[in-house]
């Protein structure tokens, strides 16, 4: 199959990574299709099944989620809803139809505690209502044994689009002179340009050989501090930050204290290299 005739559909083109995708859609001579809430609601199965019959892709790149960690505690109903019973819809219709399908998971679906970086052989143990869904919608896709498929989980989102750390910080910085911010929970930045870029660089190589679960993120790890602290540095912003614990900034979902993810997987399968996350701040 050429890269001319590959048609795709993107799943939750609202979010930050699909307007990622698609921001950058017009380098790749692709057919997709972008499906927001509007084009499509995720939980129709109904819905689901005439969308994408209509369309027939090759490949579903599924970005759909509920990603409120905290009001995810509230309404546990909805968050499985999207991130759990909606995958497992997408992906019965990919099993039926012979499409392949990319989904973006999380580091959630670990326990947060670790000491050393996450491989995806690593036991799941998710801590919170929004760990426990995405990990269920993963589930479904490795039990149904579909012929092609990824699952990419990723760490600490962050782009223009949407709603992030990054965009918080600086949202923040421009109305107040000093910020707290928690020094104690480890994790790895991931411009989710450079998600996108690889996706769509990379899917002509989805095949059964190359299927399952991989893992990206920038490489290196900081705190959520130091994150912020680039953040700023880079926009030279004037605002004062201090380093806090997490005890100090309580919230509704337990955050994991380190949840660095090791990408030697994606390098060793497809020669990827992976940027430093202080060089993909730019």
């Amino acid at each position: 199959m050429s890269k001319r005739s590959i048609k795709i559909v993107v799943t939750g083109a609202s979010g930050q990574l699909g307007q990622c995708l698609k921001s950058i859609s017009t380098n790749w001579d692709y057919s997709i299709t972008f499906l927001d809430k509007q084009n499509l609601d995720i939980t129709s199965v109904k819905q689901v099944y005439d969308v994408l019959t209509t369309i027939q892709p090759d490949i579903i790149i599924n970005t759909a989620a509920y990603t409120h960690v905290d009001l995810a505690e509230e309404e546990s109903d909805r968050a499985y809803q999207i991130n759990a019973e909606a995958v497992n819809t997408v992906t019965r219709f990919c099993k039926e139809n012979e499409t392949k399908l990319i989904h973006i998971s999380t580091d959630y679906v670990f326990d947060g505690e670790g000491l050393e970086p996450y491989t995806e052989e690593h036991e799941t143990d998710p801590k919170t209502v929004y760990g426990a869904s995405k990990l269920a919608g993963e589930n479904s896709i490795l039990d149904s044994n579909l012929a092609a498929f990824w699952v990419i989980r990723t760490s600490w989102l962050y782009s223009n689009y949407g709603k992030n750390f990054y965009k918080t910080i600086l949202d923040l910085a421009a109305k107040k002179t000093i910020l707290s911010v928690v020094n104690d929970q480890w994790g790895s930045p991931t411009r989710a340009e450079e998600l996108a870029d690889f996706i769509l660089r990379y899917l002509p190589q989805l095949s059964s050989e190359t299927s399952g679960i991989y893992h990206f993120s920038n490489s290196g790890s900081c705190t959520w501090f130091d994150f912020a602290k680039a953040i700023l540095n880079k926009h030279n912003s004037h605002t004062e930050i201090t380093a806090i614990k997490s005890s100090e900034f309580p919230t509704k979902a337990r955050r994991p204290s380190y949840s660095v993810l090791d990408n030697s997987k994606i390098t060793q399968v497809f020669k990827y290299k992976f940027k430093n996350w202080l060089d993909a701040l730019g």
